[in-house]
């Protein structure tokens, strides 16, 4: 092997001028490093001077797997996503002895590849477009409940001003507000928001025929913004979202540390308004995000009037006690509203109650789980009720029973008495006297202008004594108990006080001797 002039002078040029170390001249001009060294010595290099030649390489050895490529080309390029594991399978019953780990890599040697796609630079005009989308950062653990931490993110498009909030969920309600905050933090409104197809703002699609969330569409109306989502499977046509919200994850989040999401919030409206904004514009490097959003504020729409109602709005029912159920947690509602269907406006921090248009209450949002939150008025209101109940209840008994016992309560009142003693009282009565006997006593009590409890007792025990009835008892007793309450006359003592000659007054002149016997 000889070495042509005109590589002689490549690899001189090339140590001289660019610098290229002997291994790499060999290796790339594939002469061996010998050759390449004599010729930098300087050495005669005659047409017909010996030069090593470079070492021939091995041949490849046989691999397990070649008798079943072509078998494998044919199956990828019918089932170009088919699984290495099921090609193995695949193989295997058709004899194949190797593992599946390295199948697993040359397959993916064998795999056919897209073709490369071109992508044109999309480019905006100022307030012409935003893009919006949901990132996913983990979760929060609050008491006993474990809540997902979502971050909005909106960038517009020309200047790539960023607008990011945490919320610890990804409904629709959350959703809204997000725009909301977005608005107001940029003073205007995009003109177009392009979104990924998620459920928030598509509920359906099928080829060019979108359904939109309601929802949103009463958003895009008050703020007069058109909602646009992106061709399925064409991240590209959002990238600047995206590639935000790379930028959040590494310039953000990554090790921060706070205390709860009003902190966290507090920190990232900083961080966008301070580092994101100074970031150097794309566009033009001699500019920053913060200059070109100022020249594309005056472009946006201005903002509404009014606000968007905002909230979460659910039916809720309440049982049999005073409470409804929201979001894993209990609040607490007038009794008067058991067993009625209220509605629930929720926003991050308040949880207001409503039947229909007036606000029954109003909590302050909790997100644990399992919790009662209580308005103290609400208990109080049920607990009088429950004592005003047990009067109530108390004063139609007497008053069917008895009818001259509301007469009874009336002057006793009148007085300054207790009432809810004088009923106690008078219902014990008329559990162990009857209906009858309580209304003659207390009709007695009346005539009597006692109107206490005690007059109406007297009245009953003397009734009872005069008909010879026994003692009323709460209990049964047994049957020798009972003959022990047997009643028993009294005997009149009157003969007592006579004269053994029959004259009623005085003592008799002579007593009796005890031990005499009587006359038969």
């Amino acid at each position: 092997m000889t070495i042509a002039p005109d590589l002689v002078a490549q690899i001189l040029r090339l140590h001289t001028v660019e610098k290229w170390r002997v291994g790499t001249i060999a290796r790339q001009l594939h002469v061996h490093r010998d050759a390449v060294r004599r010729v930098l010595a300087g050495q005669p290099v005659s047409e017909g001077a010996p030069v090593p030649s470079l070492p021939s390489s091995p041949p490849l050895r046989a691999s397990r797997i070649d008798p079943y490529r072509p078998f494998i080309l044919a199956t990828l390029e019918k089932f170009p996503t088919l699984t290495a594991a099921r090609l193995h399978a695949m193989v295997r019953e058709r004899g194949y002895a190797g593992g599946p780990s390295h199948f697993r890599l040359l397959v993916a040697a064998m795999r056919p590849h897209p073709a490369a796609e071109a992508y044109l630079r999309l480019r905006t005009l100022p307030g012409e477009q935003a893009q919006v989308d949901w990132g996913h950062f983990g979760h929060l653990q609050i008491g006993r409940a474990r809540r997902p931490l979502m971050a909005f993110v909106m960038v517009l498009s020309h200047s790539r001003m960023i607008f990011l909030r945490f919320f610890l969920d990804a409904r629709i309600d959350a959703f809204l507000r997000g725009h909301a905050l977005a608005f107001i933090a940029f003073a205007g409104v995009p003109r177009v928001l392009l979104y990924d197809n998620l459920k928030s703002a598509v509920l359906e699609r099928v080829g060019d025929a979108i359904r939109f969330n309601p929802s949103l569409l009463a958003l895009a109306g008050h703020y007069r913004f058109e909602p646009r989502p992106v061709a399925p499977a064409r991240g590209n046509e959002k990238g600047r979202v995206e590639r935000a919200i790379r930028y959040i994850r590494d310039s953000f989040f990554a090790g921060r540390t706070f205390t709860d999401l009003d902190d966290l919030n507090a920190q990232a409206r900083a961080w966008c308004l301070g580092p994101a904004a100074d970031r150097r514009w794309v566009d033009d490097v001699a500019r920053t995000v913060r200059q070109a959003f100022e020249a594309e504020r005056d472009k946006l729409l201005a903002l509404p009037p009014h606000e968007f109602a905002l909230g979460e709005r659910v039916a809720v029912t309440v049982g049999k006690t005073p409470y409804i159920r929201f979001d894993l947690n209990d609040y607490s509602v007038p009794h008067t509203h058991v067993r009625r269907t209220l509605a629930v406006l929720a926003d991050e921090h308040t949880v207001r109650i409503l039947d229909g248009a007036a606000e029954l209450a109003r909590h302050g949002r909790c997100w644990d789980r399992g919790q009662q939150i209580e308005d103290p008025a609400h208990l109080q209101r049920l607990l009088e009720h429950k004592r005003a109940a047990r009067a109530h209840r108390g004063l139609d008994r007497l008053a069917q029973a008895a009818p001259a016992a509301a007469t009874l309560l009336e002057r006793a009142a009148a007085r300054g008495d207790n009432l809810g003693s004088i009923t106690a009282a008078l219902l014990r009565l008329l559990q162990r006297y009857g209906a009858a006997a309580l209304q003659a006593a207390v009709v007695e009590a009346l005539q009597r202008d006692v109107p206490h409890p005690n007059a109406v007792r007297l009245a009953l025990e003397r009734a009872r004594q005069d008909s010879g009835q026994p003692p009323p008892v709460a209990l049964v007793l047994p049957e020798h108990v009972a003959r022990r309450d047997a009643p028993v006359r009294p005997h009149d003592l009157g003969s007592y006080d006579r004269r053994p000659d029959g004259s009623p007054d005085g003592q008799p002149d002579q007593l009796p001797d005890p031990l005499e016997a009587p006359d038969d």
